[in-house]
């Protein structure tokens, strides 16, 4: 088995997130970013236990068949893995199988989260399998368009089920192990098909903010991230999501009057975006700043929804002066930048596509390009904001968002929603009638409407679910904290409760068969 010891961490990846905007990236950065901090305060903790289990991680390779699906075609990619056997209670504990998304793995994967917590519990060994096309798991030439053909949820799915074999082989696994599988946003839809797909491979699956059901126009989303806003027990108010509706329609109506240098000096953009593209784009950060508050709210990135309700709507003592919504936005626009550390917001749309169409690998672990791959592909879950309940502009069409798909890899427009429904198909979308899966979804998370939740089911036995009525997009997956809401609090409990049964029922089958 290749198996290497791991060196402390160095960069991570939390949970993976489905965004497309460029400033909800960056945020989604910072978010990495600060988790990693709290990550090594809790390993350094750790370090002085009797487990130590930086010492049980290891980093491997496994060599997958780039297409599972043609018995002809022999190629292969090597896919990144990491393995803690810190407290595997050996040799029939279970195994916990964090799985990979959009983007990295790290050894955070296996060291830290509620997954970890609960594995300590049970004596579980800890797995965290990357996402194909993703992270160090891809060949070189695995960002040409041809290339990626092979990157798709079917393939890696069947990815899982291969990975579940060789660790069964490599660690002498047996029918007494029992499999549960976790994940957020993709991943944690990953981990509801895998269960649906292969359930003798995988006894039970958390599915954290899960996605599984495709949607060539998500508007659903932006509609969220209003009544987020406008949502009293996190810090919203109906003022606040009034003042983003004015400050928006302003900063359109000054771009539509030809007042594009006064609004880029106002908003400290890199370039004045006279072209219309590059106006859509200053509209789509501008919006991705509430977007990404609403995601990650509470996350102690940028600000939550009550601050920035407060800035909008000059709540606090710190806005005195009674400002108009367009210099709200402006000063949110400044906060934004002075906390990310950057010099200008960028907007110019030929910078994005030239980056999307950068096939290179020597610029770190890109995710962007692969991500559009399987949106126009796959997904859809294009964020538009034609529907009037969009409270930011409506100059983000589906048109602009899908227009990508034949520029960047030669995929007509029209056959989106073709796709988009085999996907459905495929899994069965927000129906999926699967059995021992727990959905677990956040109250303000846009992400909720294309997952599963009690209220939409009519089979309660056959829909496990977790409903948070106060909290964003993957809350559940982080590590207990004296901070979480109480409702959190509640919410983890819950989730170990359904783990820990459903290993108890599993010891129990397996006595029965004993018996007979």
């Amino acid at each position: 088995m290749l198996l290497s010891p791991t060196c402390f961490l160095i960069f991570l990846v939390v949970l993976n997130f489905v965004d497309t905007g460029q400033v909800l990236r960056k945020i989604k950065k910072s978010v990495r970013n600060l988790q990693l901090q709290k990550a090594k305060q809790h390993l350094l903790t750790e370090t002085g236990s009797s487990h130590q289990p930086l010492q049980h991680v290891r980093e491997g390779r496994i060599h997958q068949q780039l297409n599972h699906f043609n018995r002809q075609d022999v190629s292969t990619f090597p896919q990144r893995f990491f393995v803690n056997e810190a407290y595997w209670q050996r040799p029939d504990g279970p195994v916990f199988l964090f799985i990979g998304g959009e983007g990295p793995i790290f050894e955070f994967d296996v060291l830290a989260g509620h997954h970890v917590d609960m594995a300590e519990e049970h004596g579980a060994l800890l797995l965290a399998l990357e996402h194909r096309f993703y992270g160090d798991s891809i060949n070189p030439d695995g960002l040409k368009t041809e290339s990626l053909a092979d990157l798709s949820s079917q393939q890696a799915v069947a990815d899982l089920a291969v990975f579940h074999d060789y660790i069964s082989q490599s660690f002498n696994l047996s029918h007494r192990n029992t499999w549960i599988s976790f994940g957020g946003s993709y991943s944690g839809a990953l981990s509801a098909w895998f269960r649906g797909k292969f359930p003798h491979l995988v006894y039970g699956a958390v599915a954290s903010s899960a996605p599984v059901k495709a949607k060539l126009d998500f508007s659903a989303y932006n509609n969220i991230v209003g009544l987020s806003l406008m949502n009293e027990a996190v810090g919203g108010s109906v003022k606040c999501l009034a003042a983003v509706r004015k400050a928006f329609a302003a900063v359109e109506a000054a771009l539509m009057g030809g007042n594009t240098s006064q609004v880029a000096e106002d908003f400290g953009c890199c370039q004045i975006a006279k072209d219309p593209d590059d106006q859509i784009e200053l509209m789509q950060s501008l919006a991705d700043i509430f977007m990404g508050t609403v995601q990650y709210n509470e996350e102690g990135v940028l600000m939550s929804i009550h601050e920035v309700c407060d800035v909008m709507t000059n709540r606090s003592e710190a806005y005195e002066e009674e400002m108009e919504a367009y210099n709200r936005l402006v000063k949110l626009a400044q906060i934004y930048l002075s906390t990310s550390e950057e010099p200008c917001l960028d907007v110019s749309y030929e910078k994005t596509v030239k980056h999307l169409m950068d096939t290179s690998l020597q610029s770190g672990r890109k995710t962007e390009r692969q991500w559009m791959y399987q949106t126009c592909t796959e997904f859809g879950f294009y964020q538009t904001c034609e529907d009037a309940t969009c409270p930011f502009s409506g100059m983000v069409t589906l048109q602009r968002e899908t227009r990508l798909c034949p520029v960047l890899f030669g995929i007509s427009q029209h056959s989106l929603p073709r796709r988009i429904a085999f996907t459905n198909t495929c899994y069965g979308g927000d129906n999926p009638h699967t059995h021992r899966v727990l959905y677990v979804n956040g109250g303000i998370d846009p992400w909720q409407e294309l997952s599963v939740v009690q209220e939409r089911t009519e089979e309660a036995e056959e829909a496990q679910t977790v409903f948070i009525k106060d909290t964003a997009h993957c809350a559940d997956m982080t590590s207990r904290r004296i901070t979480d809401r109480v409702s959190l609090k509640k919410a983890k409990q819950e989730i170990e409760k359904h783990v820990a049964s459903w290993l108890k029922t599993a010891a129990e089958e397996k006595m029965e068969k004993r018996t007979v």
